[in-house]
């Protein structure tokens, strides 16, 4: 169901762009201590995860698994302070980066992309085989919020009691037009810029065929937004006809009345990474998920408190205090 947030946007911080930018500009500093650890993959790739403590051998504690969004990683500011939250809590973080996101290049042609489980699901599967005792939940931001939708609607069965979804381009063919309007296209520019980065990392480290390299070094260069990159890189390496149908197949809008435990989708309406129209533009919502929409609130900013020299971040009252309700 759909319901309205208790967000309130800080005084001194109502524009969604300021929401977005100084959210990361106040975390830049912040510290966070991992432990690190590398899993093997079926196909011969890894994925690297960084534990905010590794689970001891009599642990009781809960594990929350973290998501993170496009060319994300453990030292992006919402991944540092949600599992500074988690920390806080004393419950167990880990934080699974996607392929090529931990620092490290991964193996294979194929990169990650915003509807491909199969990472989530084997991490999964190795969590609840290795601590089958321990309670697990699962948080998901932007890119990793619409992988956590499909994860948990293709399989229902899966071992968390309860999921929080954040900022998720649900829609993904009409985020790939929003960012690409006024000031986003300032976001789009910072995005593509890593994107391509990755791809010329894994040219010159010689993980694509020679022809298929030098194919793609000249299709890098005129690619300035994220439908060309999709169109260009994401689709016909990862198996899809073309953008659209990437995002056709990919966007998790479409398939949210298969999620069957309780969970958390959070959304702005002055998001300027999605279309708020299209991203809410849902015939009917289970009741084991509540849809919780702020009128302020950004991309991942969510920032209130009467203090400019003490914000509050508002998601890192907001999520554990969900998950503690089914943990």
């Amino acid at each position: 169901m759909f319901t309205e947030s208790q967000f309130t946007p800080a005084w001194w911080l109502r524009n969604a762009h300021c929401q977005t930018i100084i959210a990361k500009w106040l975390r830049s500093k912040k510290k966070l201590t991992t432990n690190n650890e590398t899993l093997e993959l079926p196909d011969g790739d890894f994925i690297d995860l960084a534990w905010t403590e590794k689970p001891s051998l009599n642990d009781t504690r809960p594990i929350v698994v973290v998501l993170h969004g496009l060319e994300g990683s453990v030292n992006s500011h919402y991944a540092k302070g949600m599992l500074g939250a988690i920390k806080e809590k004393n419950w167990l973080g880990v934080l699974m980066h996607f392929r090529g996101c931990s620092g490290r290049i991964n193996r294979m042609a194929r990169s990650y992309h915003s509807g491909d489980t199969d990472d989530v699901s084997f991490l999964s599967q190795f969590l609840k085989e290795k601590y089958p005792t321990l309670p697990m939940s699962i948080v998901g931001f932007s890119l990793g919020g619409n992988v956590l939708a499909r994860y948990l609607a293709k399989e229902p069965e899966n071992p968390y009691q309860s999921a929080t979804i954040i900022c998720a381009p649900l829609h993904l063919a009409s985020c790939s037009k929003r960012i690409n309007q006024g000031f986003s296209r300032i976001y789009q520019k910072y995005l593509v810029g890593m994107l391509k980065e990755s791809v010329k990392d894994k040219i010159t480290s010689n993980i694509f065929s020679t022809a298929f390299a030098e194919t793609m070094s000249k299709k890098l260069e005129k690619i300035k937004t994220i439908w060309q990159f999709d169109q260009q890189v994401t689709a016909p390496i990862n198996g899809f006809k073309s953008a659209e149908d990437y995002y056709h197949q990919a966007s998790g809008r479409y398939i949210l009345n298969m999620i069957k435990q309780p969970c958390l989708i959070i959304h702005s309406n002055d998001d300027p990474f999605l279309c708020d129209k299209s991203t809410r533009d849902i015939s009917s919502i289970p009741k084991n998920i509540c849809f919780e929409v702020s009128k302020k609130g950004g991309h991942v900013g969510f920032i209130n408190g009467k203090n400019p020299f003490k914000p509050n971040f508002w998601l890192e009252d907001r999520v554990p205090t969900f998950l503690e309700q089914h943990l």
